[in-house]
Parts: C-alpha cells; sequence; structure tokens
C-alpha cells in the first residue's frame, strides 16, 4: 500500500464540500492530493500553464478568504530583456460548493509588443476519497468536447462527470486519452492584458450533506498587544465559513465539517468541539449542530455500526464512497457526553429555552445511554471495545491504534475506559441534572437526582482508580485496560479532566502540575503523550505532536480553576507556532522540543474545525468570561496571567443573541458593552 499523500506545502481554498490544493505555484499537477476535490471526489487532476512551452516563475501567492487564492508568477522569456520581469501571470482561484473558478490574466509592461502561445492542459480522474488517500493512482477519465468552449470528462462505470467551461474559445483544442490541451495564441501590446476564465463543475453527485448558504455566527475584530491572536482568530474565522454545511432538512442548520481535505462530513465529536468553542460568537452554530446530531441519534442496537438507543453518532459518508467504515458509524465512546456538555453551554451562553426543551427528548435518550449501556460491563465506568472486528479499536477523541499505550509502549487491550470519557460523563450527568430541573417536567425530578447521585459515584470511583504517579507527580492514568489496569503514562487528556468538575481543587492542582512539566509542554503547546515513554514520537499522530484544539481545551480548563500561568504559557506557545503556517492552525503538527523549529506533521488536514476555532476559545480563557444567561448575569474577569495580550479590545462577541464588545485595558480592568438590558455584568480579576 502506497503511503499517504503528504498536505502540509499544498495551499488549500475551499467551500465545503469542494476543496482545491495545489503547490505555491498554483499548478494543479496530476499525483498525490493535488487537484480539486469535491464531494469526496477528484473533479479535476491537473490545470498546468505553459507560455510558450515553460511554465511560468512563481514569485508568491495571497490567501484572501477561505475560498479564494491569488497567484503571481512571471514570464522570464518573454517581454524586455534585462532582469527586470515585464510579463505578469495571475491566477485567482475561486472555490465554490459545486466546482473551481479560476481566472487567468497575463499582463504585459513590455516596450514592444509580446507574442505567445497560453496553453492549458487539463485533466480529470474522478478519483475517490479513499483511492486519492491512499494514494492510489486511478485512471484518467477521458475528455470529450460538447462545444466550442466546454469540454466534459467522464470515466468508464462511473456515474455523473465534470464540465469544464471556458469564457473564451481557444484557438487550439488537442483531445487525448488522459488530458486536454487548451491553447490561445496571444499578442499583447505595451501595458495591455488579456484573461481567460475558466469554470470546472462536478455533475450527477450528492452527499447527505451539503453547503450552508450563509456561517450563522458573528465575526469578531479582535485589536490586541499579541498579534499573532489577532491574526489568528481572522484566519481561524474565514475558514471556519469554508467549513460550514447543512443536511437536507428543510430547517436550515449548520454544522462545521471536520477538516479538509479528507473531513468534509457530519463528525459528532469534532462538530461539537468546534461548536461549543465558537459560543462567545452566538449559539446558532451550536443549536443547529445539537439538532443535526440528534436527527442522526442512534434508535436502535447494532454492533456492526456502534448504534445504540440515545448515542451520538461518530460519523456519517455517502454510502457510495467507498469508505472504510460504515456510512453511518456510531463508534465513539465521548460524542454523547460532549453533546450533552454542549447543549447545557449553549443554553447558559442563551440558547432560547424554547428551543432547549425542543431538544429534551434526545437529552433524556443521552443521558439513557450515558448512565447505562455506556459502562457495557457494570464497573462503573464508561467504556469501549469495538464489537464488530472491523470498527475502530480506539474510540476516543485519539483514535489510532496506538493512542493508548504503556510506558514501555505496550498497547493497551480493550475495553479501554478512558479518563477524559469519565470526565465528560461526570460534567454530562451535572449538565443534564441541571436542563431536566430547570425545563422538564415533573417526571424528570427523579431522573435529575439520580444524576447527581451517577454523577457523585463516579467522582468517588475515579478518585479510586485512577490516580497514578511517576517522576513528575501524581494524576489520573490515560485509562483502564479491559483487565481494570491504569495505564500509568501522562497525556494531554489530563487537560479535558480540568474544568469538568471531576477533580476537587487538590486534585486539579496536581494536574496542571503535571501538565507543566517539560515531558508534556512543549514549546508550542500540550504534547499528546509524554516525551518520556518509549512510544513517544514528536510526529506521531497522538503519540506526542501537538494538537491545537487539545491545547486549547487545557488551556480553557485550566484558566477555570485558577491556573492562569499555565494556561497563558501554553496559549503563548500555540500562538508562537502560528506565523509557521500562515496563521491557518494544522489539525497537528510536531512536538518538538525548546532547541527546534515549528515542523509540520505532513499529513495534516488544514484547515481543520477545532483547530480553527481554537484561537476563539483562548481569547475566552484570557477574557474569563463566564455566561449564566439563565439567571441573568455575565462575568468578565480578564486573567492577569494574560497580561502580554493587553490591552486588547473585542466586538462582535454575541451572548444571548445581543452584541458584546469588551476593552481590557493594559492594567486588565475591563469595560463592557452589551446591548441585553436584562443581563447583570460583572467585571473584575479572574
Amino acid at each position: 500500500m502506497r503511503p499517504q499523500p503528504f498536505l502540509h506545502e499544498l495551499v488549500t481554498v475551499l467551500a465545503a464540500p469542494t476543496v482545491a490544493l495545489s503547490g505555491a505555484d498554483g499548478q494543479l499537477r496530476p499525483g498525490g492530493t493535488q487537484g480539486v476535490l469535491s464531494a469526496d471526489r477528484r473533479i479535476l487532476a491537473e490545470l498546468t500553464v505553459t507560455l510558450d512551452g515553460v511554465e511560468p516563475t512563481p514569485l508568491g501567492y495571497r490567501l484572501g478568504a477561505a475560498d479564494e487564492v491569488t497567484f503571481t508568477a512571471v514570464a522570464r522569456q518573454l517581454g524586455d530583456p534585462g532582469a527586470d520581469p515585464t510579463v505578469l501571470v495571475h491566477r485567482v482561484r475561486t472555490v465554490t460548493a459545486d466546482g473551481l473558478t479560476e481566472r487567468i490574466t497575463v499582463r504585459s509592461r513590455a516596450h514592444a509588443p509580446v507574442r505567445t502561445m497560453l496553453a492549458l492542459r487539463v485533466g480529470a480522474d474522478l478519483a475517490g476519497l479513499p483511492a486519492i488517500k491512499r494514494g492510489d493512482r486511478v485512471p484518467p477519465a477521458p475528455p470529450r468536447r460538447d462545444a466550442d468552449s466546454t469540454l466534459r470528462f467522464a470515466a468508464p462505470r462511473q456515474a455523473g462527470g465534470v464540465s469544464l467551461r471556458i469564457d473564451v474559445p481557444p484557438d487550439e483544442v488537442l483531445l487525448d486519452d488522459d488530458a486536454a490541451r487548451l491553447g490561445w495564441q496571444l499578442t499583447l501590446d505595451p501595458g495591455t492584458r488579456w484573461t481567460v476564465t475558466l469554470r470546472a463543475t462536478g455533475e450527477g453527485r450528492s452527499g447527505p450533506f451539503r453547503a450552508a448558504p450563509a456561517p450563522p455566527w458573528s465575526v469578531p475584530r479582535v485589536r490586541s498587544a499579541a498579534p499573532d491572536l489577532d491574526r489568528a482568530i481572522e484566519r481561524g474565522v474565514a475558514d471556519l465559513a469554508g467549513l460550514a454545511m447543512t443536511d437536507h432538512d428543510p430547517s436550515g442548520d449548520v454544522f462545521l465539517a471536520a477538516g479538509s481535505p479528507w473531513f468534509f462530513t457530519l463528525f459528532g465529536r469534532d462538530s461539537l468541539w468546534a461548536a461549543r468553542m465558537l459560543l462567545p460568537l452566538g449559539t446558532e452554530l451550536a443549536a443547529g449542530t445539537l439538532r443535526i446530531l440528534a436527527r442522526n441519534q442512534g434508535r436502535r442496537d447494532d454492533p456492526a455500526t456502534g448504534e445504540a438507543p440515545g448515542k451520538i453518532i461518530h460519523e456519517v459518508r455517502d454510502e457510495s464512497g467507498g469508505v472504510d467504515l460504515p456510512p453511518r458509524y456510531y463508534g465513539t465512546i465521548d460524542a454523547t457526553a460532549l453533546w450533552v456538555v454542549t447543549l447545557h453551554e449553549a443554553w447558559r451562553w442563551g440558547m432560547p429555552a424554547a428551543e432547549v426543551r425542543a431538544l429534551l427528548p434526545a437529552l433524556r435518550a443521552a443521558l439513557g445511554w450515558l448512565s447505562g449501556p455506556a459502562d457495557a460491563d457494570g464497573d462503573g465506568f464508561a467504556e469501549y471495545l469495538d464489537e464488530s472486528g472491523s470498527g475502530l479499536v480506539n474510540q476516543g477523541w485519539k483514535d489510532s491504534p496506538d493512542a493508548v499505550q504503556f510506558p514501555d509502549g505496550t498497547l493497551a487491550a480493550a475495553p479501554i475506559a478512558l479518563c477524559e470519557a469519565q470526565a465528560y460523563d461526570h460534567q454530562a450527568a451535572r449538565a443534564g441534572a441541571a436542563l431536566l430541573t430547570a425545563l422538564g417536567d415533573g417526571a424528570d425530578a427523579d431522573t435529575a437526582a439520580r444524576l447527581t447521585e451517577f454523577a457523585d459515584r463516579l467522582r468517588d470511583r475515579f478518585r479510586a482508580a485512577y490516580w497514578v504517579s511517576d517522576a513528575h507527580g501524581r494524576f489520573p492514568a490515560l485509562a483502564l485496560d479491559g483487565a481494570k489496569r491504569p495505564v500509568p503514562v501522562a497525556s494531554s487528556n489530563l487537560g479535558h479532566l480540568l474544568g469538568t468538575g471531576l477533580l476537587d481543587a487538590d486534585e486539579a492542582a496536581a494536574v496542571a502540575h503535571r501538565l507543566g512539566a517539560a515531558d508534556l509542554a512543549d514549546t508550542y503547546g500540550l504534547r499528546t503523550l509524554s516525551a518520556d515513554v518509549a512510544g513517544a514520537n514528536p510526529l506521531g499522530y497522538h503519540t506526542g505532536s501537538v494538537w491545537p484544539h487539545d491545547t486549547a481545551v487545557a488551556v480553557t480548563g485550566l484558566a477555570a480553576e485558577g491556573h492562569g500561568a499555565l494556561a497563558a504559557r501554553l496559549a503563548g506557545g500555540l500562538l508562537a507556532a502560528a506565523p509557521a503556517f500562515g496563521h491557518r492552525l494544522p489539525e497537528l503538527f510536531a512536538g518538538t522540543g525548546r532547541s527546534e523549529p515549528v515542523l509540520a506533521y505532513p499529513a495534516s488536514c488544514r484547515p481543520q474545525a477545532w483547530a480553527a476555532a481554537a484561537p476563539v476559545a483562548l481569547l475566552a480563557a484570557a477574557l474569563g468570561l463566564r455566561p449564566d444567561v439563565p439567571n441573568g448575569s455575565l462575568t468578565v474577569a480578564p486573567d492577569p496571567a494574560f497580561a502580554a495580550w493587553f490591552p486588547l479590545a473585542v466586538s462582535g462577541l454575541r451572548v444571548a443573541g445581543a452584541p458584546l464588545s469588551i476593552q481590557v485595558a493594559a492594567d486588565g480592568s475591563a469595560t463592557v458593552d452589551l446591548a441585553a438590558p436584562d443581563l447583570a455584568v460583572a467585571t473584575g480579576p479572574a
């Protein structure tokens, strides 16, 4: 099997479910992952430009919004003699939900007329996503000419194809089995330009989700003493617009696809985390995500797919996509608890009570799964086991096969009870009890009491079963294995325990101390796995790399528990890495040491929804935002540990649907402007 193609050097523009990936020169070359992918199929595999048979020399590119990039190059062999280039080539590439538009302009500043043949080579292979991800060689789809300015590509035994429309008819059209060559004979007088526009559209394919008409969140404007924060938020929010999708329900609910280019679909865990992180920009995205997931909630028991009544789905794919997992797959231990917690947090941020009440049936079903079947063996902990033998071996957010291992590198045997799954369940039980008490009916009172008792017992059991120690101190084990043995490895999973209520103050302090040790706290964020254990690898997917969303979760929890110094240190490290990626934070990057530069994880998705949302979570942690709309209050308590970011001014936030602006002075004092007279605002130190 060929290795998965790398992505880290590709220029990406997107409008879900379509993405264009090219080199920095703008050329789309056959092979690897380059091309235009739409609805999990590559509709263009090649689009190269030459002038008199010579490729232009690239000068650079500029990303605009998520869906547009401009490439600039020079034709050194044309125009005036001498060192100064006089013939430029501009390519403005714009992606839409159903395809790509490319505007190619040749501009002459030469002193004499320039004559040249501009040629385009265009090819398609209609490769499916699994084949692209595997690096398979797929036969090209032969082109045919429908009209003077329209080409079509279709592959044998495949439905649909690709149409390519050109606004300037070419002077030459040469077709062979693997590509089309289009040529224009140009004469450019001094100071003139020539432009051709291409439009490539995929045909005959639709999936369970489609592009959202408009993002449902507000766009924040941040100006702070930390320019990398400002730029990361601006870039991240722009990229998230390219990941916004909806299902075919008439409600128009919007969710965030997990990431580009592999995950233009609904992922329970990823979509929920991203929506939670964006709650300061409004509750509409979270509400839509919750409703879409409720429509896909488990209804029956099916070991082949992991489905169970009340369980929140992991992933949805097109049934014709040839994916390895079932098209509707429920193999996740944490998405159900995260759904409950997200509903509770959205309510506190101001999701209308009527919308929350409408989701109470789904809430009751989710809580029923959490407090029952999630604990398959009755030991009091949620655990997972792939009963099908063909699903995910690991079903937490670290779902790679080697994600749960002992210090000597031995893999833990299932069933596995992850530490953070217990924390999520504890938080979900208390959140569910609060929602049922406030918004449920009389029959929910007993359920709320049982959930509170469940959370209390879980906290006690966790304290007795999970705590271990190493040279750096005490901490909860990564997991319990199938023999109920603690897996005594320090990991970033610890950060997910903070702020959930599972730990008391002393335990939270111990976790903060362990997270801050050099084997976990990398220069640029939080390593997924201690660098001290045998299986550690700075370029391991879940065994030593740094994931921005993971670091942001830890930052949020540390700040909430009163450990602002480490929170600010980790957040600052993440922002220090951002310029290496043009402030478009990737899915993950290498967990290198203090003396090493920022290194890409070559196969990382970028943009990835929860990575793009992570800078907003960092901002919320620094501002100490604590909404409680049901009780009529909002607290803004800037954390002095983030003083390096102050002064800071942000507008475009929302709480209870009302605009919120905050200014933090250099001394940490806050001024709040909130257009919600029913909310009392309290400001002060964290």
